[in-house]
């Protein structure tokens, strides 16, 4: 379903979201519409497409993604970060830091402790805004740079669970491992994630695109 005016979106997640924004203007709801707050990712392209189409229907955009974050670490903030700023769509991206930790500090958290956190903070976002529009994005990873051959495997764990709790919680699920499977058919994994994780300035636009695709807004 397409944004609807007045609509006020919010986005979560990690570094992907966060994409360097100025985390100064992240108190309250400090930061809407700004260019330094959305960050240099596909939030902000997202909303920029979004302000620039429907400039009369006051539409409000907030970035909370903070980088490094893990499944644990969004709960631990949801309430501040989330459900007090009382968003009527949050966009959820979450779950690569939950393999990397593992692989790299033994500090991820495993599929099953992923799925069993994430739908406690979808149960909860439901029962304080039982009106709230969900997107759930797929979290992804490219072949190259940091991950290895193992990452693959528990990455399509988290996609599935990903995908079935978009299906439990009817939330619009945005589907970035395809796209960017898609996209390396055209250039290599490097030109799109140069580490495998954190997407270049080409990346970011194909996330914004599908995203915007996924939500009605393409």
């Amino acid at each position: 379903m397409p944004l609807q005016a007045q609509d006020t979106v919010l986005f979560q997640g990690d570094s992907i979201t966060d994409a360097g924004r100025d985390r100064a203007l992240g108190s309250g709801c400090g930061g809407i519409n700004s260019p330094a707050g959305l960050g240099q990712g596909y939030a902000m392209l997202a909303a920029a497409r979004c302000l620039a189409d429907r400039p009369g229907d006051r539409l409000q955009f907030l970035n909370r993604g903070i980088s490094g974050n893990r499944v644990v670490d969004l709960y631990a903030r949801w309430k501040v970060d989330a459900l007090n700023l009382r968003p009527t769509v949050i966009s959820i991206l979450i779950g690569v830091n939950d393999t990397w930790h593992h692989f790299t500090s033994d500090n991820g958290v495993e599929p099953e402790r992923y799925e069993q956190v994430y739908r406690m903070l979808l149960q909860w976002t439901r029962q304080v805004l039982p009106a709230v529009r969900l997107i759930l994005c797929e979290p992804f990873v490219l072949n190259c740079g940091a991950v290895t051959e193992p990452w693959l495997h528990e990455m399509e764990k988290r996609q599935r669970i990903v995908r079935e709790l978009s299906d439990a919680f009817d939330a619009t699920f945005v589907p970035f491992q395809q796209t960017f499977d898609l996209a390396a058919e055209q250039a290599p994994p490097e030109y799109w994630a140069a580490d495998g994780v954190h997407p270049t300035a080409a990346g970011h636009h194909r996330m914004a695109q599908t995203w915007l695709e996924a939500v009605g807004e393409g």
